[in-house]
C-alpha cells in the first residue's frame, strides 16, 4: 500500500437495486448487502488512517423512487444507524450526517441525533452520511445563509469570498475530498458535493456496490498515488514550489 493516501475520500455507493436484480432478489437486498459493505470499508479506512470518508447514503433525488422503496430505505438507515452506533464509537469514528434531514419522519431524526451525540467528541475517522442531500441544495443554503447575514448589516456582500461560502457548506471544517469513487458502471457525480469536488481524483469502477470489497479499495486508492494533483498548475510549478503543492495535497 502506498504511503501516498488521500485524507478524505468521498463514495457514491451505486448499483444496489442491479445487484439484487441479477441475483432475482427484492431490492432491498441490494440495499442491505450495500450496508455490509459500508462496515468493512470503514474498519479499512480507520486501519489505514485516512481521515474523512463521506458516502452518499440518499440523494434528494432518491424521493423520486416508488414510494415502497422510499419507506423501506428509510427504515434501514433507522435500523443499521441504532445497530452500527455503537460499534462506530468503539472504533473512536465520529459520525455526521449531512443534508436536509427535516423532511425525514421523527424516528430517523431521532436515530441521527443520537447517534451524532453519541460520537461527537470522537477523534478517530470522521464518517459523513449524505441524507436527503444534493451539491445544488448545500450550496443554495450557503449563500442564503450569506444573503442574511449581509441584509442585517453583519456582512458586506462587496467582502463575499469563496472562504466564506465554504465556511457555510455542509463538509465545512473538513479537508476537501481528495479522491471520489463511484462504484456501478455510472460515470457521473449525480449532483454530489458539486462545491466540494472542484480539484477531486475522480475514479469510476463497473463493480456493483455490494460487489466493491477492500481490494476494490486498494485498487482505487492504487490509482490514486499514481496521479499527479495539478490544481490548475503545470507539473513544473509543482516541481519547483513544493510548498504550494504540501499546502494543497495535505499528506502528500
Amino acid at each position: 500500500m502506498s504511503n501516498r493516501l488521500p485524507r478524505h475520500v468521498a463514495i457514491i455507493m451505486d448499483g444496489n437495486g442491479r445487484w439484487a436484480k441479477q441475483r432475482q432478489l427484492p431490492r432491498v437486498a441490494g440495499h442491505k448487502a450495500g450496508v455490509e459493505k459500508v462496515r468493512a470499508l470503514v474498519e479499512r479506512c480507520a486501519t489505514l488512517g485516512i481521515e474523512c470518508l463521506t458516502l452518499f447514503a440518499f440523494s434528494s433525488e432518491n424521493w423520486r423512487r416508488p414510494a415502497a422503496e422510499v419507506r423501506l430505505l428509510i427504515d434501514l438507515f433507522v435500523v443499521a444507524l441504532n445497530e452500527e452506533t455503537r460499534q462506530l464509537h468503539a472504533r473512536e469514528v465520529k459520525l455526521t450526517v449531512i443534508g436536509d434531514r427535516s423532511v425525514f419522519p421523527q424516528k430517523l431524526q431521532n436515530a441521527i441525533a443520537d447517534a451524532e451525540h453519541l460520537t461527537g467528541d470522537n477523534r478517530g475517522l470522521h464518517l459523513t452520511l449524505a441524507a436527503n442531500y444534493g451539491g445544488r441544495w448545500d450550496i443554495t443554503q450557503a449563500a442564503r445563509a450569506l444573503a442574511q447575514e449581509a441584509c442585517v448589516g453583519k456582512l458586506d456582500p462587496a467582502a463575499i469570498t469563496a472562504e466564506m461560502l465554504d465556511e457555510r457548506m455542509s463538509l465545512a471544517g473538513l479537508p476537501e475530498p481528495d479522491l471520489f469513487i463511484r462504484a456501478g458502471g455510472e460515470q457521473r457525480i449525480s449532483n454530489y458535493l458539486l462545491w466540494q469536488l472542484a480539484y477531486t481524483e475522480l475514479h469510476f469502477t463497473d463493480c456493483l456496490w455490494p460487489d466493491f470489497d477492500v481490494a476494490q479499495f486498494e485498487m482505487a486508492l492504487a490509482h490514486y498515488a499514481g496521479r499527479q494533483r495539478r490544481f490548475g498548475m503545470t507539473a513544473e510549478q509543482l516541481q519547483d514550489s513544493p510548498g504550494r503543492r504540501h499546502q494543497h495535497l495535505g499528506r502528500e
